[in-house]
């Protein structure tokens, strides 16, 4: 009989906990049900609006502004102009190893672009694709911050370029600065040379009496510079010829000073 009890007692609590479920599901439904009637509202008031919107302006003759979304807006300006875009560069063109961060001298950059150009014989659009592409970090991000269109010709673009950089540029040489090229202790008379030959070539006009009174002044006592005192060079060409007569013939004394003498053979 306690069994029969048992069992029953089970049974009503399994009654008892099905109702409950299906009550928690009937009320998981409506709320369901609640949503969708909101959605489905939500959507038919933004299915008016946007009617509503292409029937204005449907009458106003915008419709295809409205209906299709707006373009993407450009992140990437090219400052060339369309004709400057639309000239091809020739295959075969062998592109320009000099390079241009935004640290250079800007008028050393352009005389290595246009050494490097000058062969080529290519339009001034080509000139100014072949050097954008010399420019790098700071210097490409300057390019592509001018306004759309703006160079038309490599000379505009030169000067561009060269006033943007100019605080870059290297000081003019003088000619007094010659003499402040001296000869370091232990320089050879080729590195000496070389040296004062650059500061040389940097300058806007060149006297000769001022090159060769500097070139003596600045050279350290030897026999070199004692033989330009024995005969004054007129011109810094001629001191260049003596030095290099002067560098190859210490060149051949060394040699032999450093070769061992042969031995003096016996008697028979």
């Amino acid at each position: 009989m306690a069994q029969v009890l048992e069992m029953v007692r089970k049974l009503q609590d399994n009654v008892a906990a099905s109702r409950t479920e299906q009550e928690k599901m009937q009320t998981e439904l409506a709320a369901s049900q609640s949503r969708n009637d909101e959605l489905n509202r939500v959507n038919e008031e933004l299915r008016r609006t946007l009617q509503t919107q292409r029937e204005r302006a449907s009458e106003s003759g915008v419709e295809e502004r409205v209906s299709k979304p707006p373009s993407p807006p450009r992140t990437f300006f090219v400052p060339f102009s369309p004709e400057v875009m639309g000239t091809a560069v020739p295959p075969n063109l062998v592109g320009v190893k000099a390079s241009f961060t935004g640290v250079e001298d800007p008028e050393a950059h352009l005389t290595a672009f246009h050494t490097q150009m000058m062969l080529s014989g290519d339009s001034d659009a080509v000139y100014c694709k072949m050097f954008m592409s010399t420019l790098s970090g700071i210097a490409m991000e300057w390019f592509v911050s001018l306004p759309e269109g703006l160079i038309t010709s490599f000379p505009q673009f030169s000067k561009l370029f060269t006033e943007q950089y100019i605080v870059n540029k290297a000081p003019a040489v003088v000619s007094y600065d010659l003499f402040d090229v001296r000869q370091y202790q232990g320089e050879s008379l080729k590195d000496y040379l070389i040296r004062f030959g650059a500061q040389v070539v940097r300058l806007p006009s060149k006297d000769e009496d001022m090159l060769v009174h500097a070139f003596k002044k600045g050279i350290l006592p030897g026999p070199f510079s004692e033989s330009l005192i024995r005969s004054h060079p007129s011109t810094f060409a001629e001191i260049r010829r003596r030095a290099v007569a002067h560098i190859v013939a210490e060149t051949e004394v060394s040699e032999k000073r450093g070769s061992a003498a042969p031995p003096r053979p016996r008697g028979g």
